[in-house]
């Protein structure tokens, strides 16, 4: 997806004219009616992450700025969202009794890049080398005989 259609869609999302479809983490999510374009049911606004998202996006096009890439040709390659470890810390509740009080914090990670020719895998069975079913010996045997030759 090109950097400035992303920017629309967030921007859109951010004042509820379109929204994130939730299909896998869906859990008391509500209905909405904007979700039916993406063929789901349910969907959210959510505004901090798209707030965050874009600070992301709009730190990606300053480094391909310092770099001199086109800021127009840039495009999303991939996003992944992983978990970090909690932030531990505790609440007090009523009779002496003491519970934690974690955060679920996150990665995130954008690549952005410009568009490239994708190169077709090669077809050929003799370019591809099949080493199932070998053991750890003979994997290296292998690679030795291969460094000789």
């Amino acid at each position: 997806m090109k950097v400035e259609k992303a920017y629309k869609y967030l921007f859109d999302v951010k004042e509820h004219k379109q929204v994130i479809p939730y299909r896998r983490f869906s859990g008391g999510v509500g209905r909405a009616s904007q979700a039916k374009q993406f063929g789901a049911v349910q969907g959210r606004w959510p505004e901090k992450s798209v707030k965050f998202i874009l600070g992301l996006l709009k730190n990606a096009e300053s480094n391909a700025d310092a770099k001199n890439i086109e800021l127009g040709d840039l495009y999303i390659k991939n996003i992944v969202v992983n978990q970090a470890p909690k932030t531990r810390r505790r609440t007090y509740r009523a009779h002496g009794r003491i519970n934690p009080y974690q955060g679920h914090p996150c990665h995130v990670e954008v690549i952005v890049g410009t568009e490239e020719e994708h190169v077709e895998r090669n077809k050929d069975k003799d370019a591809v080398v099949s080493y199932q079913g070998l053991n750890r010996r003979q994997l290296a045997r292998k690679r030795i005989e291969a460094h000789r030759a």
